[in-house]
């Protein structure tokens, strides 16, 4: 096969392009404006802190100094590997892997398609007024803060303490159950379905935007034709809207993929009580306590650094699948 010929253009076409490139610049210079925001927060906030990965393969604590003439990247408290070493032969690297697995799978299996499925609901709404006030009160539970969130779960779940009747659903469990009363809260394993359910009551509604957009782009000419040929309503959902934002949808579980292995903090930390403590502790709370309260910020961002490398395998197999799947994938 002939290789395609290199173009090779003359100093007049070269500065012409040059010139033309200015002008187009200049012509969509607030469009540029506009981005400088975004750019810069990715150079200050993204770029410039991965140089703080260095300290994964040191032996860092809180009270050395990072920047300066004190600072050696290479020096005599470099350690190389031995802080993940360290992390995956410790006694807890397995719990908090399991933890964290079963947390995020619940949320892939069970929380990922409510968005979509509301979503779908949410578009077969005639009545435009009646649609956007649903939407209102589904958005609503996103901007509700977790400690609100865990306040509304410990008043409908607590236990009864002394002279005091024990929540809502307590109760009802009690009656239900001949008298006997669950403590859902200290539960290892009720625990789960308590962080699952705060997660579909805050952000099933927040969810929606992005699939909604993507049903906003299908083409109305093929319900109507749908509607010539005779399909019905569940019809039309199967062969045309299905498949119009099935990229969208392979799209966000490739993205959810990525972020397999981060659960959360502050979600996890308010839960935590003596009785669950062996069920919630996760790599982002072990993270957030080895090292915001232990000061081992060395060993800690080798930790984040070793849940980054796994979510790049992961968005990178996820990508691969959906591929040869026959889907666009994410490149």
């Amino acid at each position: 096969m002939a290789k395609a010929q290199k173009i090779v253009l003359t100093p007049e076409e070269k500065a012409h392009q040059k010139v033309r490139r200015r002008a187009q610049i200049k012509r969509d210079r607030w469009i540029y404006l506009l981005l400088l925001p975004g750019f810069l927060y990715f150079i200050i906030f993204k770029i410039v802190p991965m140089y703080g990965v260095l300290i994964a393969f040191k032996d860092y604590y809180a009270p050395s100094q990072f920047f300066g003439p004190g600072f050696s990247e290479f020096g005599k408290d470099w350690v190389g590997f031995e802080n993940f070493r360290l992390f995956l032969t410790d006694s807890s690297f397995w719990m908090l892997l399991r933890n964290t697995l079963i947390i995020s799978g619940m949320n892939i299996i069970f929380f990922f398609p409510l968005p979509i499925i509301m979503a779908l609901l949410l578009n077969e709404m005639k009545v435009q007024w009646y649609k956007k006030a649903i939407q209102t009160l589904v958005y609503v539970p996103h901007f509700v803060s977790m400690v609100v969130v865990f306040s509304i779960t410990y008043v409908l779940l607590r236990a009864p303490a002394a002279k005091e009747s024990g929540g809502a659903i307590y109760e009802i469990v009690k009656t239900l159950n001949g008298g006997n009363g669950v403590d859902i809260m200290q539960d290892k394993i009720a625990i789960y379905w308590v962080v699952l359910l705060q997660n579909v009551w805050k952000e099933t509604g927040w969810g929606t935007i992005i699939f909604l957009a993507a049903l906003a782009g299908v083409d109305v000419e093929q319900y109507e034709a749908a509607i010539v040929d005779g399909a019905n309503r569940w019809q039309q959902l199967i062969y045309i809207t299905l498949p119009a934002i099935t990229g969208t949808i392979v799209t966000m579980l490739i993205l959810r993929m990525g972020s397999v292995l981060n659960t959360g903090y502050e979600q996890l930390i308010l839960l935590k009580n003596s009785g669950n403590a062996d069920s919630i502790q996760t790599f982002d709370t072990y993270v957030y306590f080895q090292g915001m309260q232990g000061g081992e910020y060395g060993y800690t961002t080798a930790v984040s650094l070793f849940k980054s490398i796994i979510s790049i395998i992961f968005i990178q197999s996820a990508n691969a699948i959906a591929k040869h799947a026959g889907q666009e994938g994410l490149y």
